[in-house]
């Protein structure tokens, strides 16, 4: 691949339209193409980021022989059908997070993907920030000592009315998949898939999780606190507790400003972030890089990681109840 790599746009929501603002602001990064379920949301979009084509059906971006890499907006449940669309016409896909409904879609999709010979990754922006790369860091050369304890939240006041996304369980909606994945993905960023979850959840009245509380552990003694709420603005904050130490993030953890290391004898050291860390620069860059250098998974965001977070969501739902309509089997006649 030259130094321009080419993007489709699948979906033309908030998130979409964040993410291209962003990819344009990168050398070599091209946007060709966007399609939606309608020609005229495609146009719309279109027209806003001087993107030449827009298709209102996504066969079109998908045999668009311009485009290099999809990347798939869509709302969860249509994530499995939209990425392993685009696989299936020889594209590379970045993927919204949660990757998919469950990790059965999520598996389908990887071993798509390596059988192709394909570059696939969730975009879990959080883990190609800089900042917090420096945490993992941090951690990982042992500098809070052994882990012991993770302490992460996401919540949002709300109210959102029953017919909103974020409470229709056909589309994946309630709290975990749109906002838990985070506190999930950071606890497992410092220490891997737990060896236990357990969980507690508010049930909307559609079926979906509203306010979740979450205890997994580790065989090392490890342990992590998260939650993620529809209904309560939470602190948005993560701690690392280890035996040497501990590090604070302040509100917005999943793209830090700052964090501040804490260890015993010494005065605290404040880490800072670079500039805009709360852009999606980082993660567009992240997949042009490993295009260019012909790599099908990304070593910040592995399949295997994507994977174990989904496994982990599967089990927090099972915990407390929650399934969607697409896992749930006919009843025959």
């Amino acid at each position: 691949m030259g130094d321009t790599v080419r993007w489709g746009i699948l979906a033309t929501g908030g998130i979409a339209e964040r993410f291209t603002t962003d990819l344009l602001t990168l050398d070599g990064a091209e946007v060709v193409a966007v399609a939606s379920r309608t020609e005229a949301s495609a146009k719309t979009f279109a027209d806003r980021f001087g993107i030449p084509r827009a298709y209102g059906e996504w066969a079109g971006l998908f045999a668009d022989e311009d485009v290099d890499v999809v990347y798939v907006a869509t709302p969860h449940h249509a994530h499995r059908e939209a990425a392993g669309l685009a696989l299936e016409a020889g594209k590379a896909v970045l993927c919204e997070k949660a990757l998919t409904l469950n990790a059965r879609e999520a598996e389908e999709l990887v071993t798509l993907s390596r059988d192709r010979g394909l570059f696939l990754m969730e975009a879990m922006w959080m883990y190609c920030n800089p900042l917090v790369r420096r945490l993992a860091e941090l951690v990982r050369d042992g500098a809070v000592g052994e882990v012991r304890t993770v302490q992460a939240d996401f919540g949002l006041q709300g109210p959102f009315a029953a017919d909103h996304r974020l409470r229709d369980p056909a589309v994946g909606g309630g709290a975990l998949l749109d906002l838990g994945v985070y506190p999930v993905s950071f606890a497992q960023l410092l220490l891997g898939e737990p060896d236990s979850v357990q969980a507690h959840a508010l049930i909307s009245p559609e079926g979906v999780d509203l306010n979740t509380g979450m205890l997994l552990g580790w065989d090392s003694g490890a342990s992590a606190l998260l939650s993620c709420s529809l209904v309560a603005d939470t602190p948005l904050t993560a701690a690392v507790t280890g035996t040497l130490g501990r590090i604070e993030v302040p509100r917005g953890f999943f793209f830090p400003e700052r964090f501040t290391l804490h260890r015993d004898g010494r005065e605290p050291e404040e880490f800072l972030a670079g500039d805009d860390p709360h852009s999606f620069r980082h993660e567009a860059a992240e997949v042009m890089r490993c295009l260019r250098a012909g790599a099908t998974e990304s070593p910040l965001v592995p399949l295997e990681g994507s994977l174990a977070v989904m496994r982990t969501l599967d089990a927090v739902r099972e915990r407390v109840g929650v399934r969607y309509p697409s896992e749930v089997a006919p009843t025959r006649a």
